[in-house]
């Protein structure tokens, strides 16, 4: 038997009288300590750091001694001390099938986040590990596919709730590129197009009310500051908001 303890959020994916106290638990000698971990139901995208007897130490350790003392810390109990092992310097996210809204309000704020709810998960996985992508999700499953490097398991339901949770978590602040840089549908960079361009593809109030329009280069949809605009931006979470942004 080893002893383990979970900290803070953790303690979330845990049986309720696991939560908060030390326990003792079955271990192997042959097994790693992710593999450990896993086993009580916290993904390893979850955990920050591991204290074995004391001492820092990867999931990827493997003889597990009964005896043994481990403390689990998840990401955001030590933010601010030592960083977020999902921070990356250009952070870029993939969504699992549930989260189409949360991946439109990335897009708006000008995040990189991919999405398509035909993907299985073994394409999603393999797409994030090539393209160095955050995976978000709900399923806790999908998080402890041996594959998977970065990933955020999303507490909440709603999805401006959601992106708050991303903002808490990750440091999130309005991208460079700016709010309404990204199309809501194919994720491309959006290009200025001239006002004379669009004459007679947008309805002719907007054409007569609005002066600027950006175009997606993948599916060719136009975009304008009009009211969907204003509500998106109104609802997105204020935290780290830019003003004079596109």
């Amino acid at each position: 038997m080893a002893t383990f303890r979970f900290y803070a959020e953790l303690n979330d994916f845990l049986a309720p009288a696991r939560r908060g106290v030390a326990f003792e638990h079955a271990t192997s000698p042959h097994e790693s300590l992710k593999h450990a971990v896993e086993s009580l139901g916290v993904p390893h995208t979850e955990v920050a750091l591991v204290l074995l007897n004391g001492e820092p130490t990867p999931l990827e350790r493997r003889s597990v001694a009964a005896g043994d003392r481990i403390a689990v810390y998840p990401q955001w109990h030590l933010a601010g001390v030592c960083g977020s092992a999902d921070e990356v310097d250009e952070p870029r996210f993939i969504c699992d099938a549930h989260l189409g809204r949360l991946a439109r309000y990335l897009r708006f704020a000008g995040y990189d986040t991919l999405y398509r709810n035909a993907w299985q998960d073994v394409e999603l996985v393999a797409l994030a590990r090539a393209e160095t992508r955050i995976v978000l999700t709900r399923d806790r499953d999908l998080l402890m596919h041996r594959d998977v490097v970065h990933g955020c398991y999303l507490r909440a339901v709603e999805p401006l709730q959601q992106l708050q949770e991303l903002q808490r978590r990750l440091g999130l602040s309005a991208h460079e590129a700016g709010t309404g840089s990204r199309c809501l549908l194919c994720n491309a960079v959006l290009e200025t197009i001239d006002k004379a361009a669009v004459a007679g593809r947008v309805p002719p109030r907007t054409f007569a009310h609005f002066e600027q329009y950006w175009r997606c280069p993948c599916c060719e949809r136009v975009y304008w500051r009009g009211s969907h605009w204003e509500r998106m931006s109104a609802a997105r979470p204020p935290e780290g908001a830019r003003s004079g942004v596109r």
